[in-house]
């Protein structure tokens, strides 16, 4: 048995995704969990939860109170995505934004943070010359969070929340943060930043334990 902070990825296991779920980054950092394994799996032993733009959010609004015990326990919990349901503390539904020209992608620091250090905003606005796969619009925070990056009108397209719970939200309004690993600009850097800040932020213990989460659990 080996002590360790567990970093989870709530896995959709969608076409989407699975390029990247089983990659060597995924398989080295994360720990694959079956979204509809959420009410089964022993939360104390996870320090964050990765959350797939592309999850079952009528399912997470069902168990919203196992998201919450989480981070109540001093979790994190980073989501990428157009949040569609109310299942994550603090935020609100998905806004999108009216756009008039690719400039209004743009990608835009507002504080800085250590997920997105030595990362080129430019990077992130533009995938392959093309605008918008970092985030057509937002998920409204709560007042009390802090904005990361906006567009250019003001709209908060990456926010922390250390306010709602008793934990941490990283909220992202776009496509999968943790999939950036597979672009071959200064964005690839955000996976690995975004697993090492989970784990320095998560005030959750790491513990010893063998097996997978799901084994023996309820």
């Amino acid at each position: 048995m080996t002590q360790t902070q567990t970093i989870g990825y709530l896995d959709p296991d969608d076409a989407f995704t699975r390029r990247f779920v089983e990659t060597p980054f995924v398989r080295e950092n994360l720990e694959r969990i079956d979204t509809y394994d959420l009410t089964r799996i022993d939360l104390s032993s996870i320090a964050g939860l990765v959350v797939s733009s592309q999850a079952d959010q009528e399912y997470l609004h069902r168990h919203r109170d196992r998201i919450r015990e989480l981070l109540d326990a001093g979790g994190v919990v980073a989501f990428s995505g157009h949040l569609s349901r109310p299942w994550l503390p603090g935020a609100g539904c998905f806004e999108p934004k009216e756009i008039e020209s690719h400039g209004d992608y743009t990608v835009v620091e507002e504080t800085d943070h250590p997920v997105f250090d030595g990362v080129s905003m430019a990077d992130l606005t533009h995938q392959r010359g093309v605008a918008g796969f970092f985030a057509r619009g937002y998920n409204p925070p709560p007042e009390h969070a802090t904005t990361i990056l906006r567009l250019p009108g003001g709209e908060p397209i990456v926010y922390v929340d250390e306010g709602s719970t008793g934990g941490t939200v990283f909220a992202h309004s776009g496509n999968d943060l943790i999939s950036f690993g597979r672009r071959s600009t200064t964005a690839a850097r955000v996976p690995t930043q975004l697993v090492e800040w989970m784990r320095a932020t998560s005030t959750v213990e790491a513990t010893e334990r063998s097996g997978s989460l799901t084994e023996g659990r309820r």
